[in-house]
């Protein structure tokens, strides 16, 4: 059973949500900070290596999480300032945009923090990054090969190499 709708994986991505080359990165962590799966499409500038990126986007989403709990007007707890939280605790982010690209963010029950880098016009992006998740679970999730908590390789690494998720977000 797939957590977000459905028992089976839609057999086309999500509509378009703008025409174009939109996709720069794509990141998969797990509850503990480890980079499942880190994929880039557009990115021309690279100053850090992958290690400092994945830990730095990582605490990005750590601190943005922790910020919005911590200033929801609809909660009488606010706890403190950068304890962690379970994820769907709280208030929540889905994306916050720059003048040069957008970051969108689903975490799942389970933790997984799905992220995607994208043109800044690209318009909402939650029904992808689902997609995404149930791609994650049919594919990673219930190969037996796989190992929870190292990084992905094979079937869904490739799969992604050769999806038209370029295309399509």
């Amino acid at each position: 059973m797939q957590f977000f709708g459905g028992s089976e994986i839609s057999p086309s991505p999500p509509v378009p949500t703008a025409a174009g080359n939109n996709a720069h990165m794509l990141y998969v962590f797990n509850r503990n900070g480890v980079c499942l799966l880190y994929r880039e499409w557009n990115r021309p500038l690279k100053t850090l290596s992958p290690q400092q990126d994945h830990k730095l986007m990582f605490g990005l989403l750590f601190s943005l999480k922790s910020l919005t709990a911590k200033m929801d007007p609809t909660s009488a707890d606010k706890g403190n300032l950068g304890v962690p939280q379970l994820p769907g605790q709280g208030c929540s982010f889905h994306s916050f945009r720059t003048n040069t690209y957008k970051l969108s963010f689903m975490e799942s029950p389970s933790g997984i923090k799905i992220i995607l880098v994208t043109h800044p016009r690209t318009g909402d992006l939650r029904e992808s990054l689902k997609y995404i998740y149930n791609l994650y679970v049919e594919y990673v999730v219930k190969n037996p090969l796989y190992s929870p908590g190292n990084p992905i390789r094979g079937s869904f690494r490739c799969f992604i190499s050769s999806c038209t998720l370029i295309h399509w977000c």
